[in-house]
């Protein structure tokens, strides 16, 4: 394909004109049912896009100065829902590369491989479990995958990365969603040395790689060729020649033009020597100016070629150059101690190969945020999403401390502006600020409905979910008036049949004074849609769950899907702080002792009782905090599970303690409390308690 089909072509798409024939079946090859992965719980492409359930990103803080261009996205929720959110903004021509193609130029993923399976029973129930929980990973990564595909721009790049128990599996998957003829490598990444484990007896090889299987969306994608140094082999054996005076290592190019006169190559005679020369005579009288022949005893020209001139070798796919992170990292800023945390050099890799400078990168599965702080590095737009509270902590002080160098060496690089975001768990304080227009469209958003303002029985109503009307009450207008069952009498009494056989009424929980979902009078139900959500499973097919944040750090990479969403809600908060022996009593630690943790959120699930406890997800320190930036550093964090087999008391060394402490308690569904603490409060044992409810800043106070 010439340059000038490619543009053609992507003129076509851009303007949404119609392709031919031909052209179509080279981008777009039909459908093949040859073969299909079959699965229990697999959805058609076309389900999967209809019934995923958008949300509405709410801004939570803006790191940098704002300005009216492009700011980077962090996106705390579930990547599916959120995913569908920006297949919106692509829609609408919001979400653009720097050069205005709409839609994502490159996505990486990394999402959780699903190793995490401890079956009982016999053998057969292993197998038939194994299968199980094989499919609900695939069918649970196939999901996000289609809606990759959707968000991809016309000439973008996919990157999967994976371990070797399911990426066969994969593959396939990737082969229909994306098309076999877009498939482009597996890169084999060697990750690891050999394994010490494998001796004697053992029942498998060593297991040191991992693989990065590569698609395009289309023909129009093209990579950038990315070069590694040359093996010391190579320059010993190949450029043995120095030059006299520089001391530049050279090696000899042949310039016979190769295939004669079949390959278009000119005869003529140079210095004697009449041949088939790879250059124009011209050519070669501007190569002799420049010093750059050489010839042989017989006369023959040669073409000097510097080593310190040479690109190197062309990145092939096998990558055994760029080793796992280790602990000597640490040393140099770029190990943050989250699990399954990938090198930057394997990242920027992947960006050069498919990326260009103002290019919008994406990473549905952010974790330690290697792909956003590479972007960030290479001049990239980046958005990175994460259902984890311990990932978003992490990304946050991971991009404003980050270094302009790969492997975070150099200079100190300050980001680009980005805001993080909320999506499934909002902040309705700030919700309630909006002005009336902008709470309308959130609530109808919120709730999936159809914004189209109609008016039946002189009652103004606001949109239609599945087919039904929609009312958003004006709980601004209408400041301190409730929803009670004759409020509802009221409204059918002007309604009555004409708005059908339902209505939607939209409000926030509190303003509802009664406790059922629906109301039913004379055939029409009057459904009571509380914010947050309590009856999502009445209207969508998914029931509601929530994100669910690890307890234990073997559960930080498990798979997590969330349907739906719900609102902050601070847990109570009751705890004692202050300064004991430790165990070799020769020195002293600080503790936290949690006494009560509760958690106010909706989503109410049996857990044995654990003396109020059960919610507690993990505690995170920052021991020297910065009240003017307001962003936690997270030193050192601690899981529910350790907490609790330690009498549930956080300890930790004081000889680093600055003159403020950070500590945040995060439940199971994300909800925080934070408490800003002294570092006098460790000279002796104080009790605390939260203010949840009357607190206007949610710090914990004395009782």
């Amino acid at each position: 394909m010439t340059p000038e089909q490619r543009q053609e072509i992507v003129r076509l798409l851009e303007q949404g004109e119609e392709l031919s024939p031909e052209w179509a079946r080279i981008i777009f090859p039909p459908e093949k049912r040859e073969y299909e992965l079959v699965y229990h719980g697999k959805e058609t492409e076309g389900d999967i896009l209809a019934n995923t359930l958008a949300v509405p990103l709410q801004p939570v803080r803006t790191f940098g100065k704002s300005g009216k261009d492009w700011h980077n996205m962090l996106i705390f929720g579930d990547n599916l829902q959120v995913m569908k959110t920006l297949l919106d903004m692509k829609k609408e021509g919001k979400l653009c590369n720097a050069d205005g193609t709409p839609g994502v130029r490159l996505i990486y993923i990394d999402p959780p491989f699903a190793t995490k399976q401890d079956f009982r029973g016999s053998e057969d129930q292993k197998a038939y479990q194994d299968k199980i929980s094989g499919a609900k990973f695939l069918e649970f990564l196939r999901r996000r995958l289609v809606l990759m595909k959707e968000l991809l721009s016309s000439d973008g790049s996919i990157y999967i990365h994976l371990d070797n128990r399911r990426t066969h599996y994969v593959k396939i998957l990737l082969d229909e969603i994306f098309g076999e003829n877009n498939f482009r490598n597996t890169i084999i990444w060697k990750r690891s040395d050999a394994h010490s484990d494998v001796s004697q007896g053992a029942k498998h090889l060593g297991r040191i790689y991992d693989t990065i299987h590569y698609y395009v969306f289309s023909v129009l994608t093209t990579l950038n060729p990315v070069y590694t140094p040359l093996p010391e082999s190579t320059v010993e054996n190949w450029y043995r020649h120095v030059e006299e005076g520089t001391g530049r290592r050279y090696n000899l190019g042949d310039l016979s033009g190769p295939g004669g006169a079949r390959k278009g190559n000119p005869h003529y005679k140079w210095k004697g020597i009449t041949r088939y020369w790879r250059h124009s005579k011209m050519k070669m009288e501007q190569l002799e100016k420049q010093g750059l022949l050489i010839y042989t005893k017989s006369g023959i020209a040669y073409l000097k070629r510097y080593l310190d001139e040479s690109k190197g070798v062309p990145v092939q796919d096998i990558w055994h150059d760029i080793p796992m992170l280790r602990g000597i990292h640490k040393d140099i800023g770029e190990n943050t101690s989250y699990p399954t945390q990938k090198p930057e050099n394997l990242l920027e890799r992947i960006l050069l190969n498919s990326s260009d400078v103002g290019d919008l990168v994406l990473d549905a599965f952010a974790g330690s945020g290697t792909t956003l702080a590479v972007a960030e590095k290479l001049n990239r737009r980046w958005i990175g999403i994460e259902c984890g509270k311990l990932a978003i902590y992490t990304i946050q002080k991971r991009v404003l401390n980050l270094r302009k160098g790969i492997g975070n060496k150099g200079k100190k690089l300050m980001p680009k502006p980005f805001t993080l975001y909320n999506a499934g768990l909002y902040d309705f304080s700030k919700l309630k600020e909006l002005p009336w227009d902008s709470w309308r469209f959130f609530a109808l958003q919120l709730f999936q409905c159809r914004e189209e303002p109609h008016t039946t029985g002189g009652i103004s109503l606001d949109g239609y979910l599945k087919g039904a009307s929609v009312l958003v009450f004006n709980h601004m207008k209408e400041l301190g008036v409730r929803i009670d069952e004759e409020t509802v009498a009221s409204l059918h009494e002007a309604l009555g049949s004409r708005v059908g056989n339902k209505l939607f009424i939209i409000a926030p929980a509190l303003t509802f004074d009664f406790q059922q979902d629906y109301i039913d009078l004379d055939g029409v139900r009057y459904y009571a849609l509380r914010i947050p959500y309590s009856i999502i499973h009445e209207l969508h097919r998914h029931q509601f769950t929530a994100l669910k944040q690890p307890s234990d750090e073997m559960a930080v990479n498990d798979t997590v899907e969330a349907v739906g969403f719900d609102f902050i809600r601070t847990p109570e908060l009751k705890y004692k702080a202050g300064l004991e022996k430790a165990k070799d009593k020769q020195s002293k630690h600080g503790f936290i002792k949690i006494t009560t943790f509760k958690s106010e959120a909706a989503v109410r699930e049996p857990y044995r009782k654990k003396k109020n406890l059960e919610t507690l997800a993990m505690v995170m320190l920052d021991y020297d905090y910065d009240e003017k930036s307001q962003v936690s550093g997270l030193n050192d964090i601690y899981y529910a599970d350790a907490i609790e087999k330690d009498g549930w008391k956080v300890r930790f060394p004081i000889e680093n303690l600055g003159k403020k402490i950070m500590a945040v308690f995060i439940d199971i569904y994300g909800n925080e409390a934070r408490v800003l603490m002294d570092v006098k409060e460790f000279r002796k044992s104080t009790s605390r308690r939260s203010t949840t409810k009357k607190s206007k800043k949610n710090i914990v106070k004395r009782k």
